[in-house]
């Protein structure tokens, strides 16, 4: 680190440094999807900081040599993973946070760079004087002090410009709208986009700054419409809005502080009939939300500092943080769904909340259960979700007995189940024992032999657990067969393996060990009679 190129050189054996020569070609070598192989590394690298190849002779022996350009401020990852040496190993950057602080500590805050062609004029004063409100409420011991400021000496105060010069935050934040042009490159946009339950888009509207002001106004065109659940215990039924107005809120101007002006792309708030969908440009400096909840401390690493200090300034955002974990306490207690980060995209964060009920077991469970905590929470709601828990998760909601069935298709536990009042849906979920379903095959075939598998289908793929998929009910009816017939010879099957025509073997037959012997008396004779044909 801190070294102005990095060398990666083929050809010099390890540890003596002897030069040995080599064969090896890069600039004719394919890689993966038959590339060539600069162009799939440079394809891989996040951001791509750049690379040059130079074939060398060194005492008639060939030698490559790749220059190697530092990180300047961000972490490099190639294809999603960023990894460090350690020694002669290599292992993932994150768990080296000392080393991952300071790459970041090395970069240029973007939001803190002044725009030199930029002049007090170009900022709304609507925008200034909303600013003032919300530093009084900040800050309710100065709230006389500022009425003595003048606008230039606020925006300094706040830190929101430095020495007068505006800032690529002031223009953010209060900017006239057609200030956004002189973030070029960059990218000032907040877009909403209304779509229908078959992803077509139905409205949009696009918000420049100052998004000081128009953060209200995308909350404006959201349809936070009322639901109506009714409580364990009540005959009446409680009205709630689709989305917390904080939520909302909280979820946007985390996008905002974090989102990557750099990156040139915009701020998204799609809305659908019954999920919320916000995305920002740039990756989740935490590593994993979990992580964020655990620890309960304000993150260490911040893309846009400047920006940030100056949102908890206007009171935008909280200068403890832990916004994300309130986030989920405040779902919980309206007994939603918990928000659900998707971070599968290296340079993109995506927040899902949804406005409806997902699973009436789960929230009426925790309508009874005050006393779980945040962890169990997230893991039910996991299970609630049909997402596969870890075997730890599994083996903790199976200790507290709040879920049963086999690993990994879990459904709400028995006892939670008659709490809460919801008994057939769990035994609609957890199924029936094995004998059950055998026994249902055993009467179908006794009334209605031979049978074919679809005949078979339509008597069980109702009666299998609704946790299970399509894929999964099906297999679980192939094993059933399978168990019947070549475990206890009690069926066989009179077609191919395409059209199959399933009998019994002998209806009067109970013990497994003489249907089995029945059977391969019967296999023996079809031999025999080939043979002899």
């Amino acid at each position: 680190m801190g070294k102005q190129r990095g060398y990666l050189v083929f050809g010099v054996k390890d540890g003596s440094h002897a030069v040995t020569g080599t064969s090896f070609d890069p600039l004719s070598e394919k890689a993966k999807g038959n590339q060539l192989l600069p162009l799939w590394l440079s394809l891989g690298l996040q951001p791509n900081v750049g690379f040059e190849i130079h074939p060398l002779d060194y005492h008639g022996k060939r030698v490559v040599l790749f220059e190697i350009h530092p990180a300047f401020d961000r972490p490099v990852k190639f294809y999603g993973k960023a990894c460090i040496r350690d020694g002669t190993s290599k292992t993932e950057l994150s768990k080296y946070p000392e080393k991952e602080r300071r790459i970041w500590q090395q970069r240029s805050d973007w939001s803190a760079q002044v725009c030199v062609i930029a002049r007090h004029e170009d900022l709304d004063p609507q925008a200034i004087e909303k600013a003032r409100v919300e530093y009084r409420t900040k800050f309710p011991a100065k709230a006389v002090e500022v009425d003595g400021w003048d606008n230039k000496t606020f925006l300094n105060k706040v830190k929101v410009t430095i020495s007068g010069g505006i800032t690529n935050t002031a223009l953010l934040l209060l900017g006239k709208p057609e200030s956004s042009t002189l973030l070029n490159p960059a990218i000032a946009r907040i877009s909403w986009i209304l779509k229908n339950e078959r992803n077509e888009e139905l409205d949009y509207q696009h918000f420049e700054p100052p998004f000081l002001l128009n953060v209200d106004r995308v909350l404006a065109r959201i349809r936070n419409l009322t639901v109506r659940e009714l409580p364990s215990g009540t005959l009446f039924p409680v009205e709630l809005t689709q989305y917390d107005p904080w939520v909302i809120r909280e979820a946007l101007h985390n996008c905002i502080a974090h989102q990557d002006y750099i990156l040139r792309g915009r701020i998204n708030v799609v809305e659908t009939p019954d999920t919320l969908i916000l995305s920002n440009q740039g990756g989740f400096l935490p590593g994993n939300v979990e992580t964020v909840i655990r620890q309960d401390a304000p993150s260490e690493l911040y893309r846009n500092p400047f920006l940030a200090e100056a949102m908890v300034n206007l009171n935008l955002i909280d200068t403890q943080g832990g916004g994300i974990k309130r986030m989920f306490q405040a779902q919980r207690r309206r007994y939603f769904p918990l928000p659900d980060y998707d971070l599968s995209q290296p340079e993109r964060v995506v927040v899902s909340i949804r406005g409806r009920i997902l699973d009436e077991r789960y929230t009426r469970l925790l309508m009874e259960r005050s006393d779980l905590d945040l962890e169990t929470i997230i893991l039910l709601d996991k299970v609630q979700k049909r997402r596969q828990l870890m075997r730890d998760e599994h083996r903790q909601l199976k200790k507290k007995g709040l879920v049963e069935g086999r690993y990994p298709n879990l459904t709400v536990s028995g006892k939670i189940a008659s709490i809460t009042g919801e008994k057939a849906r769990h035994i609609r979920d957890r199924g029936f024992n094995t004998r059950y379903y055998q026994d249902l095959l055993l009467e179908l075939m006794r009334e209605h032999q031979p049978v074919s598998r679809e005949d078979i289908d339509r008597l069980l793929l109702d009666k299998l657990p609704e946790v299970l998929t399509d894929s999964q009910k099906l297999d679980k009816i192939h094993n059933l067969l399978s168990g019947l017939s070549s475990k206890q010879g009690k069926i066989r099957n009179t077609g191919s393996r395409r059209y199959s025509h399933w009998v019994l073997v002998d209806p009067d037959c109970e013990k497994p060990n003489q249907m089995n012997q029945i059977e391969k008396q019967r296999r023996n004779k079809e031999k025999t009679k080939k043979k002899r044909q």
